[in-house]
């Protein structure tokens, strides 16, 4: 569950540092631009900015509106069908005619202006356009031809939506994957469908404004799990990669153990258990395909480690890897947004370090996308 009074995120473990940070690399991901002024009664609205991917390729990016009829909706029951947003992101055929896709929708944006601070609490209330942030993909290019290209799927945190997962998943799709990032309504901050329907809004926000007990944490893996799955079934894959963060770490790594068209999966700092303590059935009962558990030092504690020791003492394809002096959004697009909020005066040290640690992204944006990178280059090649 990605909240910031989350249980645990105060408790900072042993540090192991990353190996294999690009840092030669944070020149090209980050552009050397003046720091915005501190936003004030009259000063215009922050725009943030994202960086590069790294890859070869241009990147294509197209959303997709899929339902679900076999399945009533876990958080509004009223909606009748379960409905999930998608956006694919494939490498594109050379050109820059098109314009780049933004981070979020208006009427996310919009959302999210409202949510922000309640979600995640050392976000600034005021001060920032977050309908200006644009991703480094493009809407309307030519993709690539796709025949043999693995495929990704990307599950966000708890309360968080899949746009603040699009930094690294561009860079993937730079470097060949096609990558499907998956919103799950009604846990997500926010989400924007095409249209209105009887019981729904367009814009429909998030019913965790909190941690979740026992019960809200328990329906939302085996949501996720569901559809993860359900992604799979309506676009006929075979064969692909997974990767989620915190709740969505949680539920990627059950759905590698569920379901055996998922060939690696890598979890982002997520839970191996239930709130109750009861180990997951990946845990329990281990893996026969690679799995990478990925964390950091800020938020590493008691049960996180219980849980992960749980599925390592099976032994099998399965890894550890930590980040030091860093924080669990650090996997996320906060990691380069955050510091730019507190530059501009609208977040303070102790907010930044609250959710993405203290260490400069120029170094952990290049050893996040290196670490999964060379992950799924191994297990998924291209």
């Amino acid at each position: 569950m990605t909240s910031s009074s989350a249980p645990g995120s105060s408790a900072p473990g042993r540090r192991i540092l990353l190996k294999g940070a690009l840092a030669g690399a944070a020149a090209l991901l980050f552009g050397a631009a003046p720091a915005p002024a501190a936003a004030s009664d009259a000063a215009p609205l922050l725009r943030l900015r994202l960086p590069a991917p790294g890859g070869p390729y241009p990147v294509r990016a197209a959303t997709q509106y899929l339902a679900d009829p076999s399945r009533n909706d876990p958080w509004d029951r009223e909606i009748g069908v379960r409905e999930l947003m998608v956006t694919v992101l494939r490498p594109a055929a050379p050109g820059h005619r098109f314009p780049r896709a933004p981070q979020m929708t208006p009427g996310a944006a919009a959302s999210f202006t409202d949510l922000a601070h309640w979600i995640h609490q050392p976000l600034p209330r005021t001060g920032v356009d977050w309908a200006a942030t644009l991703t480094h993909a493009r809407t309307g290019a030519r993709p690539r031809p796709v025949r043999g290209r693995p495929v990704l799927l990307y599950s966000p945190g708890g309360g968080d939506a899949r746009t603040m997962g699009s930094s690294l998943a561009v860079d993937l799709a730079s470097y060949g994957w096609t990558v499907i990032t998956v919103d799950h309504p009604g846990d997500a901050s926010e989400v924007e469908f095409p249209d209105e329907r009887p019981n729904r809004e367009r814009v429909r926000q998030t019913v965790l404004l909190g941690p979740p007990d026992a019960a809200t944490f328990r329906t939302m893996i085996d949501t996720r799990v569901a559809d993860l799955r359900f992604v799979l079934d309506t676009l006929g894959l075979d064969r692909v990669g997974v990767y989620g963060h915190s709740a969505g770490g949680t539920a990627v790594a059950q759905a590698l153990h569920e379901d055996r068209r998922i060939a690696a999966a890598v979890n982002l700092e997520g839970y191996l258990d239930q709130m109750d303590g009861e180990l997951l059935p990946v845990a329990r009962q281990a893996t026969d395909r690679p799995l990478l558990l990925a964390g950091t030092d800020g938020f590493r504690d008691a049960r996180l480690d219980r849980s992960w020791a749980a599925l390592l003492a099976h032994g099998g394809p399965v890894a550890r890897r930590q980040l030091g002096n860093t924080q669990h959004w650090a996997f996320t697009d906060y990691a380069s947004l955050v510091p730019q909020l507190q530059r501009a005066g609208l977040m303070t040290a102790a907010g930044r370090a609250a959710m993405v640690g203290r260490a400069d992204p120029r170094a952990t944006v290049p050893a996040v996308r290196h670490l999964l990178r060379s992950f799924f280059a191994r297990h998924l090649p291209k």
